[in-house]
């Protein structure tokens, strides 16, 4: 039975340590990756809140109005103004990944631009789409 354990434990010395993240320095593209996958989460719960609204719509006026003013609270439209966000971003990464696919952007400055390109684009258009929202209310 020592033998065994012996064996055992000469056969985890010689393996090698699987990458984690004490090793991997944190960069740009591993945080927008991360993003990615968090907006994608947070795409879900915007569907609950966009399909509660038009429930509230088919179903009468007193459940649109209840509906209408969760969302025209300053909660409701910060939370509405995060799920732009992630829509916006999320798309954007879609795009970077269809890119990548394409054969494009590979070398460490072409996915560098690429994930500023994401973030500073989802930025810009979620601004712009809130501006205009309020411009042509």
């Amino acid at each position: 039975m020592a033998e065994a354990n012996n064996a055992s434990q000469r056969l985890q010395d010689r393996r090698p340590l699987s990458p984690h993240l004490q090793i991997y320095k944190m960069m740009f593209t591993m945080v927008m990756s991360g993003l990615h996958r968090i907006t994608g989460m947070c795409l879900y719960a915007g569907v609950l809140l966009l399909a509660w609204y038009f429930i509230a719509a088919a179903s009468g006026r007193h459940a649109f109005e209840t509906v209408n003013w969760v969302y025209s609270s300053f909660l409701g439209r910060l939370v509405l103004f995060g799920f732009t966000w992630s829509l916006f971003h999320h798309w954007m990464g879609g795009i970077r990944h269809a890119i990548w696919d394409a054969g494009y952007m590979f070398d460490a400055k072409g996915r560098e631009l690429a994930a500023q390109a994401t973030l500073v684009g989802s930025i810009a258009l979620t601004v712009i789409f809130w501006v205009l929202a309020y411009a042509y209310r």
